[in-house]
């Protein structure tokens, strides 16, 4: 493993988790945690072509747990970065991408809307740009980050731009309030109208091209939250006397991470890898409380908060093939 995974293992016990109960108590990650990822270099990982797979796995399940509201808000970022990185709009590149791999501007992504088989954001082409209408109902970050990734669908194609993350003419946001994670700042955001220049427009690739792409790369990292906040269980478990239960999750999530990587390889198996992981992350916090007993269920307690973050992480980046899995699962259907 890389020296930045060091850092990340580094910054995730010493910053993060000890101030993790005070952000779930707020609502409000410290802008402290922010500066300190852009200063270790963490912003810029998705556009570092010398990172392996391995690194920023490890990278993403350590800062997954050390605070999820940081990690998750943070992992937006890392969307948007790539998405220019590979523009053909060598203006936009020119333009964000070294302020972005540097941390100097933050990001955040508004994709999954136009996924469904029936889209939730539309885009149609006008005079000299994009006409973006609907909604998407989770985007995370605003109030926290400078730009912002959209996405509509055009028939068979999808959209993206980059917009400042500001409420403007055919765009609001509504602010949400989570079971866990609410300091990822996450909102609902309506688009009625909302006009996107061409120069901010940044790639438009076909419906298949574009599910392609995040139905497996995506969702292996979207498999990392759940693993961190699963091995920082495991740890916590460990602590409280009872070691050969912690020994037990780990391989589970050493299996269930085994699987994830699988399923890069063979897509079909990917949304049960993501099962797996949602699973071991739900159960490792459960079994958190019961080895902490009943001061686990008091305000500000480690344990809780995790249950409510693998609760929440249950249904984030999910698919309709990964909640019929987690049905399944739960169910004990075969």
């Amino acid at each position: 493993m890389t020296e930045l995974v060091g850092r990340a293992r580094v910054v995730a016990d010493e910053v993060l988790f000890p101030a993790a109960a005070e952000v779930d108590r707020t609502g409000r990650v410290p802008a402290g945690h922010f500066e300190r990822l852009a200063a270790e270099g963490f912003y810029g990982i998705s556009v570092d072509e010398t990172l392996g797979l391995p690194e920023v796995v490890a990278i993403l399940e350590a800062l997954a747990g050390g605070c999820l509201s940081t990690m998750f808000t943070w992992l937006q970022h890392l969307g948007l970065t790539r998405g220019i990185y590979a523009s053909t709009n060598e203006a936009l590149r020119e333009r964000y991408l070294e302020d972005l791999a540097a941390g100097r501007l933050r990001g955040g992504v508004s994709y999954a809307a136009v996924i469904p088989p029936k889209p939730k954001v539309t885009a149609r082409r006008v005079d000299g740009g994009y006409v973006f209408d609907g909604e998407a109902p989770f985007v995370s970050g605003w109030g926290l980050i400078d730009l912002l990734q959209v996405a509509g669908r055009d028939g068979d194609t999808i959209v993206s731009g980059v917009i400042d993350a500001v409420a403007a003419e055919g765009l609001t946001a509504e602010p949400l309030m989570l079971v866990a994670a609410q300091g990822t700042a996450t909102v609902h955001l309506g688009f009625k109208g909302f006009f996107v220049p061409d120069e901010r427009i940044y790639s438009t690739v076909s419906y298949d091209e574009f599910v392609a792409g995040n139905a497996a790369f995506a969702s292996r990292l979207n498999g990392c939250a759940p693993l961190g906040v699963a091995e920082r269980a495991a740890r916590l478990i460990e602590e409280a006397g009872q070691g050969e239960v912690a020994d037990r999750l780990r391989k589970e999530i050493g299996d269930a991470r085994d699987r994830l990587d699988g399923g890069l390889i063979d897509q079909e198996s990917m949304p049960a890898a993501r099962v797996a992981a949602a699973e071991v992350a739900y159960r490792s916090a459960g079994a958190l409380v019961a080895a902490t007993g009943s001061s686990g269920i008091l305000g500000g307690n480690h344990a809780q908060r995790l249950v409510r973050e693998a609760t929440f992480l249950l249904v984030a980046g999910g698919r309709p093939e990964i909640k019929a899995g987690l049905l399944r699962t739960f169910g004990k259907i075969s």
